[in-house]
């Protein structure tokens, strides 16, 4: 579905995406994850069709997006990080009118807006305007809306920016299900939860390269322990006793507020470093994560 060989992307003597390879295949879930400024969002515009690529290959659906941009576009969805809804349009006019755009007969799209308005389930809002809407319905609205002209691609970047737990939760739920359709979802994100529940595959990004590929357990197998066990300790005194306890993993990270000691067994961490008579202000051991990855990969969190 998607093919792309040393791709790069410039704005000026800015490079936010620096010689990447990637391949996406058909009907699988392939997320890009890395913090803001990644180049995640250039990579994903790239693959739209809509921002020019500065040097490098890429293919879409077999096509150049140079020579064949508008067939492109007319086989893929795209919701955008931020939900761009005509706030003059009800919820109904929203789908409608942009389906026409894609040149649908009148009577398929008012069909197909009905089945989506049930997918989204904002069917009893079809007559609502926009402003009245909760931001997990807006976002919803936009995913129901890229779908208008059922894609072969969707593409969405930051699905689940802002919303609350139930909201998040509802729209993979929905995701998933379009995945089963048949549907090839590329997504870009930093909720590290979001890539493990909805990616077959992922490539993590940083300063504009790939640093880490492969699916999601698998990355973490690679790269991080099956344990994570976390010391908290006063302020500023966490990066003082790091060396106490050093040795009872096979790393310690010092993060601004607490340690975290990568192992196999955190509740022995646990147990020894209170047999050595330190007192951690509270402690948790959980299971490595895709963070867990980053940190491992760039020294730093995702989220910055």
């Amino acid at each position: 579905m998607i093919r792309a060989r040393a791709l790069r992307k410039t704005f000026g003597d800015f490079e936010a995406v620096r010689g990447i390879d990637l391949d996406v295949r058909k009907g699988e879930a392939f997320g890009f994850l890395g913090p803001n400024g990644a180049g995640k969002s250039s990579t994903m515009r790239m693959i739209a069709a809509v921002s020019p690529v500065s040097d490098g290959e890429l293919r879409i659906l077999g096509m150049d997006p140079t020579a064949d941009g508008p067939a492109i576009r007319g086989r893929i969805g795209v919701c955008p990080q931020e939900d761009n809804l005509d706030q003059e349009l009800n919820v109904f006019e929203n789908l409608y009118i942009y389906g026409r755009y894609f040149g649908l007969p009148k009577a398929v799209v008012k069909e197909r807006v009905g089945e989506l308005l049930e997918f989204a389930k904002l069917t009893e809002k079809a007559k609502s305007r926009v402003e009245e809407l909760s931001g997990g319905m807006k976002r919803r609205l936009t995913i129901a809306r890229s779908l208008i002209n059922k894609p072969d691609l969707l593409l969405l970047d930051e699905p689940t920016t802002g919303l609350d737990p139930q909201a998040r939760h509802l729209l993979w739920d929905q995701l998933f299900r379009l995945k089963q359709s048949g549907v090839t979802l590329v997504l870009s994100t930093h909720y590290m939860d979001e890539a493990e529940q909805l990616c077959d595959r992922l490539v993590v990004m940083d300063k504009g390269v790939i640093v880490a590929e492969g699916a999601p357990l698998d990355l973490i197998r690679k790269h991080s322990t099956r344990e994570v066990a976390e010391l908290r300790f006063g302020v500023g005194e966490n990066e003082a006793h790091a060396d106490r306890v050093a040795d009872l993993g096979e790393r310690v990270e010092v993060l601004p507020d607490r340690l975290l000691v990568y192992t196999e067994d955190g509740e022995k961490v646990v147990a020894s470093t209170h047999d050595r008579g330190l007192q951690p202000l509270a402690t948790l051991v959980r299971r490595s994560t895709l963070e867990d990855v980053f940190l491992r990969l760039t020294g730093r969190t995702l989220v910055d």
